[in-house]
């Protein structure tokens, strides 16, 4: 995916979900502290942004009890490496960066549009005009 320099600085100034003080190594030498911030499917990884990740088939894994990783499925080898104060706040991490990703958020929609397609019997993606073609995408997968 690409970005330009003002996407990423506009991006950075949305509210965080989450953001701290952590180690991190990259696939390139050097480490450091950084400032990771969460926001949506992309993580920019400090406040003035020097670039994100776009947490698309990506794997959090948990490598020590306070450290983690995200590695991509596409380039295994290309992994991140995050230190952080506690093994909660590894935890908190983890699950926040897996909830952000475009898998979990599709899945959601599926499980959630399902659901009341269930209790009210209409397709609630209908309303919003959404085209045959994608309900067609969206159904195919099961949550």
């Amino acid at each position: 995916m690409r970005y330009n320099e003002k996407e990423l600085q506009a991006l950075s100034r949305q509210p965080a979900e989450l953001a701290a003080e952590l180690g991190m190594r990259g696939p390139k030498k050097g480490s450091g502290e950084r400032r990771p911030a969460l926001t949506g499917p992309l993580a920019p990884l400090c406040p003035q942004p020097v670039g994100a990740l776009l947490l698309e088939r990506c794997r959090v894994t948990q490598e020590e009890p306070s450290g983690f990783s995200i590695s991509f499925l596409e380039d295994p080898e290309r992994k991140y490496h995050f230190e952080c104060c506690s093994e909660e706040q590894c935890q908190e991490w983890m699950g926040a960066l897996r909830r952000a990703s475009y898998e979990f958020m599709r899945r959601s929609l599926i499980f959630y549009r399902n659901e009341i397609q269930k209790m009210t019997g209409k397709d609630p993606l209908e309303q919003f005009g959404i085209s045959e073609e994608a309900r067609f995408q969206l159904g195919g997968l099961k949550a």
